[in-house]
């Protein structure tokens, strides 16, 4: 019943968005030939802003290489491994993923056999969870995803972790860090203390509103994983989806989490409902982040504060 109502939820936010986004006839495709160099063999595949595609972190290292993200799908996961494949001929030793949704880590099946895939036991437990619900959810929001997830098979790590994590890539090591639920149950965070790179999933992204949606989201800890990330000091932060940037990134994400959370409780303190707070916060909020895509999930953020209140 928890999935069933979950489900319900989503597709009551998330469709109405979808079609607006895909009626473009935007199907989320890896682009090629636009990767960016971040440092020395640190490269990212840019999201290109398109909705459902995330941006993709290749890490190069004396021993091998780590995938970070694989995109939607075995088509898409193809895409990347030939863009590595352009930086570097050495084998694929890692894939991790920020978190479960389509976007980012239903594409692990196209990775070689030889590739240790390593997530948050969170992560692996939500993807068991969840997973096969995404997939046919995600595939009723368009032809063209529906194409990209028919042949998906959920691909389950050989390597979990309960916090944190490292991989040694030989002359540099990576870090895996994973504290509590925030965007999904399982977020996962990949920084690279010597070049002070962090790839933070969708608990950061760049001018989108961030997506809240269901239950296992958790506005709360979302803002002390921000504080906690904020003091790894990054130079470079990849968010989730949206141009790369640096540390302020994730003083803009808290700053308007903090927003939300303390309007919301000032206004649940007055006696409003629900519904009252969204209609009378919701405008002002969006007034405020003007140049934010997918207000949509506005009303999310401030269902979440409400309830924890």
């Amino acid at each position: 019943m928890k999935i069933v109502r979950f489900l319900a939820l989503y597709l009551s936010i998330a469709v109405p968005c979808t079609i607006r986004v895909f009626g473009q006839a935007q199907t989320p495709m890896v682009p090629e030939g636009k990767i960016q160099k971040l440092a020395n063999t640190v490269y990212v595949i840019p999201d290109q802003r398109l909705n459902l595609v995330p941006n993709i972190g290749i890490i190069v290292g004396e021993r091998g290489i780590l995938v970070v993200d694989t995109g939607m799908g075995p088509k898409n996961a193809d895409t990347v491994l030939r863009e590595v494949h352009k930086i570097s001929q050495k084998r694929v030793l890692y894939l991790t993923v920020t978190h479960f949704h389509p976007e980012h880590g239903m594409g692990a099946q196209s990775f070689p056999g030889e590739t240790t895939i390593i997530y948050p036991i969170a992560q692996k437990l939500e993807l068991l969870d969840k997973g096969q619900d995404y997939i046919r959810m995600f595939s009723g929001f368009s032809p063209g995803i529906a194409d990209l997830l028919r042949p998906v098979k959920i691909v389950l790590p050989q390597v979990v972790y309960a916090q944190e994590a490292g991989v040694d890539l030989g002359d540099f090591q990576v870090q895996l860090f994973h504290w509590g639920p925030a965007h999904t149950r399982g977020d996962e965070f990949v920084y690279l203390p010597k070049q002070k790179i962090l790839f933070a999933g969708d608990v950061v992204v760049n001018r989108f509103f961030p997506i809240m949606p269901d239950a296992d989201a958790n506005g709360a800890n979302w803002i002390a994983v921000l504080d906690r990330l904020e003091k790894l000091a990054p130079t470079t932060l990849v968010p989730g989806h949206g141009a790369v940037g640096d540390a302020g990134l994730i003083r803009a994400m808290r700053d308007y989490l903090v927003y939300v959370r303390d309007h919301v409780g000032a206004l649940k303190a007055r006696g409003l409902s629900k519904q009252q707070v969204e209609r009378a916060l919701s405008p002002e909020i969006r007034n405020k982040y003007k140049d934010w895509e997918n207000p949509e999930w506005i009303k999310n953020a401030i269902d979440n504060f409400y309830s924890d209140r």
